[in-house]
């Protein structure tokens, strides 16, 4: 039995040693994929043996490097970052038998350098989640955008080659510009940059400063995806799916929402934003962003453009729930990454299984592919509900609390905003299913039906879903948005320390 600081070093060993095993056995791709497996498999049960210890109380503390006095490179273990490390150790497993499937299904070049990519960015998923301070969440933010680009760019063409440098300039541009400084600024403050329980900010910042600084922060995290600097995300979507799984589920903008949640509880502190009202002007971009996202997905017919859309908006929710510094609205916050990781990773690996299968990408042509590929549809519809927050699934309660800390930080209009942006989820997510199953494939034509027999346009022999490892992990996450709704009550108690004073 290890101690619980080693598990939290292997948490960034595991798949850096994973890379260089993917990397010797790349002539036999068997081998390759099952180091892959096997590395993922590892990780999360290496993550999972912390949660013991984090549940009673412990926060175990590895520093890796001290570049100058009171300046290191540390690693600590806190209940918000427990969560979002569970949540990414456990989707790289189902994300790699995906890739697996999608990657042979598709016959993709360059399969050793995907998995290697894909790998690093998970270690650097685990630095961002161990974070124990501004410099070691800056250096794995940045090493995780690296990482990631040569994925963004996997196809090598001019369309991948355009997305990757939208993708790293906004990212790359944002942190160096905005977030380092800030970083920096706050270090001349308050002469720290650990995250401390409460913030640290508190009588070294007045409201006009706190404001100024958490801009800085705000729009030097891009990968939260704040308007207007949303755009690398779309531009993104040029990637193979798997990798848009990654961007939007696994890590990517989930490492943007995590440590938005991570500066305001741990830097600011809930109670001093709450005195300052200094995030006032987050909220109604908080709010317009999730508006707006939602309005443009509704007008993108290329499904994966629509579902980038539908990450923006969804991302907005953890950030109106930071900014609302109430209890409840940051519980729904840290639920809502949670949750949304989930429904959203369901609705990724149903479009890749959709191209994977039949080579179509627009909603328009999707016409009566539901009867052709019922699991996948089905699948896709529960990823959808419980994106829209509907009830028995986990996506309800993350909308349940933000609406919650709406009221109590008595902001009745972000309670209709809420209610607003599930309408829109609604309008945008469920008409995609209804064409699947109740419109007529493109092209048929109506045959009169023999007296006696009623009209069925359903055959076994119709069925032509994609591979097994395309269609298994869909299918597998679309049944963790049902048990999730069951479990809320175990995620809102291990984040629970974060929230009280």
């Amino acid at each position: 039995m290890f101690a619980l600081e080693t598990h939290v070093a292997l948490s960034l060993i595991i798949p850096l040693v994973g890379a260089i095993g993917i990397a010797i056995t790349s002539s036999a791709p068997n081998i390759r994929e099952t180091v892959t497996l096997v590395t993922s498999v590892l990780l999360c049960l290496n993550v999972f043996s912390i949660l013991p210890g984090i549940m009673d109380g412990a926060e175990p503390a590895v520093l890796l490097v001290e570049l100058l006095p009171d300046i290191a490179l540390t690693l600590k273990v806190e209940p918000l970052g427990m969560t979002f490390a569970a949540v990414a150790s456990s989707l790289w497993i189902i994300n790699s038998i995906y890739s697996i499937g999608y990657m042979r299904g598709n016959n993709e070049p360059r399969q050793t350098g995907f998995y290697i990519c894909f790998a690093i960015a998970i270690a650097a998923t685990m630095g961002v989640a161990f974070s124990g301070n501004l410099l070691t969440l800056f250096v794995f933010y940045e090493v995780l955008t690296l990482s990631t680009y040569p994925l963004v760019t996997h196809k090598k063409n001019a369309d991948a080659l355009k997305g990757g440098r939208i993708y790293l300039g906004i990212l790359i541009g944002t942190s160096i510009g905005l977030f380092l400084p800030a970083i920096i600024w706050t270090w001349t403050l308050a002469g720290t940059v650990d995250f401390v329980k409460g913030g640290i900010l508190s009588g070294h910042a007045g409201a006009g400063v706190t404001g100024v600084l958490l801009f800085l922060f705000m729009y030097g995290i891009g990968k939260a995806a704040l308007m207007p600097i949303h755009r690398w995300l779309p531009a993104a979507m040029v990637a193979p799916t798997p990798v848009s799984a990654l961007l939007h589920a696994v890590a990517v903008v989930k490492a943007g929402v995590f440590s938005v949640l991570k500066v305001v509880i741990y830097i600011f502190g809930i109670d001093f934003l709450t005195e300052t009202g200094a995030a006032e002007w987050l909220t109604w971009v908080a709010a317009y962003t999730l508006i707006a996202a939602s309005v443009v997905a509704l007008t993108k017919d290329n499904l994966k453009a629509r579902l980038a859309y539908s990450t923006i908006s969804q991302l907005a929710y953890v950030v109106l729930g930071a900014s609302m510094a109430t209890s409840m609205a940051v519980a729904g916050g840290a639920l809502q990454i949670v949750m949304h990781a989930f429904g959203k990773i369901t609705l990724f690996f149903c479009a890749g299984a959709i191209y994977t299968a039949v080579h179509k990408t627009e909603i328009s042509d999707m016409r009566g592919l539901g009867r052709q590929m019922p699991i996948t549809f089905i699948a896709f519809l529960i990823g959808s509900l419980s994106i829209i927050g509907l009830p028995p699934l986990g996506g309800s309660w993350s909308k349940f609390y933000l609406m919650l800390g709406a009221a109590e930080a008595d902001e009745i209009y972000l309670m209709i905003v809420l209610l607003v942006s599930s309408l829109l989820n609604i309008a945008y997510l469920l008409p995609i299913v209804a064409r699947a199953f109740f419109y007529p494939p493109l092209g048929q034509i109506e045959e009169p039906t023999p007296v006696g027999y009623e009209k069925s346009d359903f055959s076994w022999r119709n069925i032509q879903e994609a591979p097994l490892f395309c269609v298994l992990p869909p299918v597998l996450t679309a049944l963790a948005c049902v048990v999730l709704f069951f479990l809320a009550d175990p995620i809102v108690r291990l984040i629970e320390p974060i929230l009280t004073p």
